[in-house]
């Protein structure tokens, strides 16, 4: 896209202003734009458009040269929107080039409150009614990777701006989560990988032109050795008399009937009676919104919901999480446990009881080592859990050591 400098009045005979021009052919009509510079039109190059008489000591050959740097900062900003426009492959306006005109050279933050635009970020896919919006669980990743940005900006004494992101402040931000705040390799991945869908969407609103964040990399993931129980571990737990404590009897068979359906915590915590259709649980996946599961009910699965009358018992994730470690603990499942963490470069062995380590996720987990093992394929596996994806899928599956030991001697009798 051509540009050039023409003078606003170029027959006064006194300085006039400088103006950038540029002609949007999709809008059939100039950009023009105030450089702030003044000249005389008789000390102005008609021909090549910039100040005459550059060369030399004289105070005016410096003046000059002072002006045409100026003018070369608005030429090679334009010719840099120009580029960053044509990668994203993103129609460039003029509208769009006067607003990165005024953020450049006159300061003016427009929409670039980093974090007015990380709520309207929020807003959005919560409230998305194509099908798209995001569960509470997701919201509460956003929300804490807001946080985590806001605490990462007051720490350094920066101002976070999606203009100004670019890979220094990428790899400070990593540093920040990883010496400052001790985030392990997994949670890092995850949070970066929030970012950038959050720089995606803002690129794609155009509230941003930057897209150095496209080339930003996740640290990898690192497998840690989370737990799943086997059948004979979830029948114990069934079988357990919590009849003097009910709150732990309730969580207990929350999460047994997740141990033996598969389903995420939001679906079965909010399972009712019309969603048993003959001998099937079918409901829609809260996670996508887009697939149906139809989950065959078992003996255990059926016995939790005629107990409460096909009506689960109400209690939030948090909660869920909180009373299901009283439960293992009320049955002494108090064994050490080794979990090695990856922080940026650093392996660590942290250990921990059996119990500290159970969350409402170890149901789903479960489930899908239980069937797994039973030699279950997973293409029918998958049909109950709504995986899609198989290295996702895979990476719920926890052969314990009896389980690595059992098929080792099945294959070397």
């Amino acid at each position: 896209m051509n540009y050039t400098f023409k003078l606003k009045e170029p027959n006064s005979e006194k300085e006039t202003l400088i103006y950038f021009r540029s002609f949007f052919s999709n809008e059939n009509r100039n950009f023009i734009y105030s450089s702030g510079e003044k000249i005389k039109p008789s000390e102005w190059d008609f021909e090549n458009r910039l100040p005459n008489d550059l060369n030399g000591r004289t105070q005016r050959a410096v003046n000059h040269r002072s002006i045409k740097k100026q003018l070369d900062r608005y030429s090679g900003f334009f010719t840099e929107i120009v580029n960053r426009y044509k990668n994203i492959d993103e129609e460039l306006t003029i509208d769009i080039a006067r607003q990165r005109f005024d953020e450049e050279f006159k300061k003016i933050k427009i929409k670039d409150d980093f974090f007015r635009i990380y709520d309207e970020f929020i807003q959005e896919k919560e409230n998305d009614y194509s099908g798209n919006s995001i569960s509470k669980s997701t919201k509460d990743r956003y929300d804490y990777n807001k946080r985590l940005l806001q605490d990462f900006q007051d720490y350094y004494k920066l101002k976070l701006r999606l203009g100004n992101f670019d890979d220094k402040i990428y790899n400070k931000f990593l540093k920040y989560c990883i010496e400052i705040k001790d985030h392990s390799a997994n949670t890092v991945h995850r949070n970066v990988g929030l970012l950038k869908t959050f720089l995606y969407w803002a690129l794609s609103k155009k509230y941003t032109y930057n897209n150095n964040f496209i080339n930003f990399k996740k640290p990898p993931k690192f497998r840690t050795d989370e737990i799943a129980l086997n059948y004979q571990q979830v029948e114990e737990i069934y079988l357990y008399d919590f009849s003097k404590n009910k709150r732990l009897e309730r969580v207990r068979d929350l999460f047994v009937f997740g141990c033996v359906t598969g389903m995420r915590f939001g679906n079965y915590s909010r399972i009712s009676k019309q969603d048993i259709q003959g001998d099937f649980i079918r409901v829609v996946d809260l996670k996508s919104k887009s697939k149906k599961l139809s989950i065959p009910l078992n003996s255990i699965s059926k016995a939790i919901l005629e107990k409460y009358d096909y009506i689960l018992p109400n209690i939030s994730n948090q909660k869920m999480n909180e009373f299901i470690k009283e439960v293992f603990k009320e049955m002494k499942f108090t064994e050490d446990i080794k979990k090695t963490m990856k922080y940026g470069d650093e392996l660590v062995d942290k250990k921990s009881e059996f119990w500290e380590r159970i969350s409402s996720h170890t149901a789903r987990r479960s489930f899908i080592t239980i069937m797994k093992n039973n030699k279950v394929p997973d293409k029918v596996i998958m049909s109950y859990t709504g995986h899609t994806s198989l290295e996702v899928f895979n990476n719920y599956y926890r052969p314990s050591e009896e389980d690595k030991v059992n098929y080792m001697n099945e294959v070397f009798k």
